[in-house]
């Protein structure tokens, strides 16, 4: 029996983490010609892009998110007890829908711009929407909750007394804030900081709305447009290398920590009351961001979408549109189901296993959902490829069977996602004390009827959380899709980016209305989690 579970753990690590060895195998031999010609063209300005685009959004996201995460937990105004919750929504808006959104707001085509034009003349002066700023305001309203529901549970967690201490010894509120609560949280401040960053270089789309030039979009450009799979690679291998800087760095600045908290009944953080005008500017400043990030986003698009339903002449349901809604639930469906299987297996399996060696795999095997999207797709189809000329060069098949394949891209979304799906289900697995399986050793019951009468029941509600967490992803997912995919197959997120990238603004909202619907589930179990987390 252990050797069976070691043999799947190695196998699933290898299996999972084979594409990401192909794009690091560039860095250890670079070719001095594609490097070069990087360089000579666009490289150097799409790294100084990409990396200020990311320090830009992981610092808003820092301010925005933790300034309404402290403003939610130590403070009760009007409508907090919604907001609390509702602030987390603008996680159900892919970054590419309020992308385009924005841009038909405030393009000089828009309506905004339209009216200011009218009310201070033609030449008046607009800031530029197509603009790294413009990306990194859209990136930040869209990611914005990943900190500020880490925040906010750090926050939960601290003890009312050292707090109080702290003012009892002279400290104002908001100096006690900043000397003391914030140092507590500065892991969970950095974790959700390096997340977002990583988002970040993940995103393609968005930025080529805006036309900024990233590492992520230029892999992509280089893909699609010429055809170099060679030079997509090295980019990639660059890539690869700066998401696992990024993850070294948010794993040392943890590392270095040393705040305790205490745990167990202690007294929690006691909201205070605001009065008068301040009560009303701390509903309005959420009602503000939630307003901008989800609620007019959502509302523009149900209009768009209620607009072009008037048209006859829209693919119906019988139509294109009812196609690319079955082949988009079609492979998140099977993606979810296949990445709950391997994380099953993977977290039944490692329960078992103490030694640093075998922690080290599942870590390896759970990489893929903190490295950008062009990454692991480039990854994959330079393994696949190279697969399918092992095998027509030996004679085994006589055509290309992975390649452009279903079973490739569903592949590619298992290392994508396995993430999602295997800390669900190992946050089930913890709930499993160790006193009830010695109790079934005890009873004489051997590891596999552990495994089949104790975990995997015990394991149904985050395995199940994970399926949907996984399906609704890949929903919205988009780099992957769109350089996989088998010829013909399109889904509704690639029908939003190429109507969108045409500015056929009422058309794809109604795809994009629907991402954004099936978007709430995953927020709404997130939130929900979260409070059980916050409130144990």
């Amino acid at each position: 029996m252990i050797r069976i579970r070691h043999a799947l753990l190695a196998s699933l690590t290898v299996l999972v983490a084979a594409p990401l060895l192909f794009v690091a195998a560039p860095l250890l031999r670079p070719s001095t010609a594609i490097w070069q010609h990087l360089w000579e063209t666009r490289l150097l300005e799409m790294l100084i892009q990409t990396l200020t685009l990311a320090g830009t959004v992981g610092l808003g996201t820092l301010l925005l998110g933790t300034s309404l995460a402290w403003l939610v937990s130590a403070y009760r105004f009007p409508g907090r007890d919604w907001l609390t919750w509702m602030l987390v929504l603008p996680l159900a808006m892919p970054s590419y829908v309020l992308g385009f959104v924005f841009m038909a707001t405030f393009d000089i085509a828009g309506p905004v711009q339209s009216a200011w034009r009218n009310w201070f003349g033609f030449d008046a002066w607009f800031p530029e929407i197509r603009s790294p700023g413009g990306a990194a305001i859209v990136l930040t309203l869209v990611w914005y909750p990943y900190v500020y529901l880490l925040a906010r549970a750090a926050f939960a967690e601290q003890s009312a007394v050292t707090f109080d201490a702290a003012r009892a010894m002279g400290l104002r509120r908001s100096m006690a804030f900043v000397r003391l609560v914030l140092p507590l949280a500065r892991p969970s401040l950095a974790a959700g900081v390096t997340l977002v960053m990583l988002e970040t270089l993940t995103d393609f789309a968005t930025v080529r709305f805006f036309n900024v030039m990233t590492l992520s979009e230029g892999v992509f450009r280089i893909w699609e447009g010429m055809m170099d799979r060679a030079a997509a690679l090295e980019l990639a291998s660059l890539l690869l290398f700066i998401g696992l800087g990024l993850i070294l760095i948010e794993r040392g600045l943890r590392g270095q920590a040393r705040f305790t908290q205490l745990r167990g009944s202690v007294q929690r953080l006691t909201p205070v009351p605001l009065q008068g005008w301040r009560a009303l500017a701390a509903t309005g400043a959420c009602l503000l961001v939630l307003g901008v990030a989800f609620v007019l986003p959502s509302l523009q698009l149900i209009g768009w979408t209620l607009a072009k339903l008037r048209n006859t002449t829209i693919p119906t349901a019988e139509g294109v549109a009812g196609r690319y809604i079955v082949v988009t639930l079609g492979l998140a469906a099977s993606a979810a189901l296949l990445t709950a299987l391997v994380a099953l297996i993977l977290a039944v399996c490692s329960r078992f296993e103490d030694g640093r060696l075998w922690r080290g795999l599942v870590r390896v095997a759970t990489l893929g959902y903190a490295l950008p999207g062009a990454v692991i797709a480039v990854g994959t189809l330079s393994l696949l490829a190279a697969l399918d000329h092992t095998l027509l060069a030996g004679g085994v098949v006589g055509t290309m069977i992975f390649t452009g394949s279903l079973t490739g891209l569903l592949y590619a979304y298992l290392v994508r996602f396995l993430a999602i799906a295997y800390s669900s289900t190992e946050a089930s697995l913890d709930k499993v004390t160790p006193q009830l399986v010695e109790a079934a050793r005890c009873m004489g019951a051997g590891q596999a009827r552990i495994i089949r009468r104790i975990h995997t029941p015990l394991v149904r509600a985050g395995l199940l959380a994970g399926v949907i967490l996984v399906f609704v992803d890949v929903m919205k997912e988009l780099p992957v899709t769109l350089m996989l995919r088998p010829f013909g197959m399109d889904t509704l997120a690639i029908w939003t980016y190429m109507l969108a990238a045409e500015s056929f603004w009422q058309a794809a909202a109604i795809p994009a209305l629907f991402i954004v619907g099936a978007g709430v589930v995953p927020v709404i179990l997130l939130v929900r989690a979260g409070d059980r987390l916050v409130l144990r």
